[in-house]
């Protein structure tokens, strides 16, 4: 476990290195999170509520969408296994007593803990003090937010790791980035809550991976959720983990034997 953690360290320290780019990066970041805090503020103006959604629960989701649930960059995973298959760097690490995947998912972790210190922290910060941000539901909200946000994590390693290393295949992952990234801003709930969306519609949206991306963390965080809804989904989303880590783990089976056969 000890050489994976380095791979962690690694990944924080070369961020380090060009921390000049910060202030651009929490620049950036403002810039989104007001945006569509704006956004909510313009269609909340004079509406108490919709929906029960009251306009402080839609500010809160606004920050914590545009912060914590999007702190990872996830497409920077999926250009990073497409550029080593294509150079054949992929090829050393079967040489090296590691499981590609699990470095990959310690390397990123090391990236994402750089943008939570140093550029969503900030960001947080600044954007509760000019429209504030709720307190969670309950203790128990809170903890389980923590939960969510790790499986969140988890689930989109899992997702970008699949349209990466179905690069063996395909040779390039620009349209599965794409692909991607299309779905995840639609059915994530991350911009546009599923609360909004029609209900024969959302009632599939909200069993599929994507909504435990965006939509599921803050609706437990803002109580949206009683105890027994809470967990229940957290064990749906934890299902889905394991059988997307599943494919991951089937996919870089198959391609370790694609490289061996043809020999590179």
């Amino acid at each position: 476990m000890m050489r994976y953690l380095a791979f962690t360290t690694s990944a924080f320290q070369t961020r380090l290195a060009y921390r000049g780019q910060v202030w651009a990066q929490i620049l950036g970041e403002l810039v989104t999170v007001f945006a569509k805090i704006a956004i909510w503020v313009s269609i909340y103006r004079g509406i108490v509520s919709v929906d029960g959604i009251t306009r402080a629960d839609m500010l809160t989701y606004a920050i914590l969408g545009g912060t914590l649930l999007g702190a990872w960059e996830w497409p920077h995973l999926v250009n990073t296994i497409s550029t080593q298959i294509k150079t054949g760097d992929v090829a050393v690490f079967l040489l090296k007593p590691l499981h590609y995947p699990v470095m990959l998912l310690h390397s990123e972790i090391g990236n994402l803990g750089f943008k939570l210190t140093m550029v969503v922290v900030p960001v947080v910060i600044i954007t509760s003090s000019v429209y504030g941000l709720l307190p969670p539901a309950s203790v128990f909200h809170g903890a389980m937010f923590v939960a969510y946000w790790l499986l969140s994590f988890s689930l989109l390693f899992c997702l970008s790791a699949i349209a990466g290393l179905l690069s063996f295949w395909l040779m390039t992952a620009f349209s599965l980035e794409w692909l991607l990234r299309s779905l995840i801003s639609i059915l994530s709930g991350a911009f546009i809550p599923l609360w909004f969306f029609p209900e024969n519609i959302a009632a599939i949206i909200k069993f599929l991976p994507f909504a435990w991306i965006g939509f599921h963390p803050t609706a437990v965080y803002l109580g949206k959720m009683d105890v027994g809804q809470t967990l229940l989904y957290f064990l749906i989303g934890l299902g889905w983990m394991l059988f997307l880590a599943g494919i991951v783990t089937l996919l870089w089976r198959r391609a370790t034997q694609r490289i061996v056969v043809q020999g590179g």
